[in-house]
């Protein structure tokens, strides 16, 4: 990554899409989720991650698009974009007939992750011998 990159990616939240896509064959899945990426890229977003959560029956029939829908692909894009590009992201999403539920989820900032210190030694002497409370 270039560093210039780098710095814009730490002036820009970051955000997570979950998306459900109608039940399509692999080339028009394919197809959708390239348009989506591009349509994020073209508004300033640097894309961290597609992942595919796969094929499944959705928990209630949705209609979207005069279309009644029981499966649906799910996926999840992580990227990192200036906040004024959700609202058109929402709005070119919601005019794409293969979308069935677009969600934009903005991740927390965090400081600093904290490693896993692993499992605590207990002072038994001190809880067998102790005062209770």
């Amino acid at each position: 990554r270039r560093s210039s990159d780098l710095g814009a990616r730490r002036a820009m939240p970051r955000y997570e899409l979950a998306l459900i896509l109608k039940a399509m064959q692999r080339p028009e899945t394919a197809a959708t989720l390239k348009r989506t990426i591009e349509s994020l890229m073209a508004r300033g977003a640097i894309v961290r991650n597609l992942e595919s959560l796969g094929e499944k029956s959705l928990p209630y029939k949705i209609s979207k698009h005069n279309q009644r829908h029981t499966r649906g692909g799910y996926f999840l894009v992580d990227f990192y974009a200036p906040p004024t590009i959700i609202p058109s992201m929402l709005d070119h999403l919601g005019r794409d007939i293969d979308v069935i539920r677009p969600t934009f989820i903005k991740h927390k900032l965090s400081k600093s992750e904290e490693e896993c210190a692993g499992m605590v030694p207990v002072d038994y002497a001190a809880k067998l011998y102790g005062k209770k409370k």
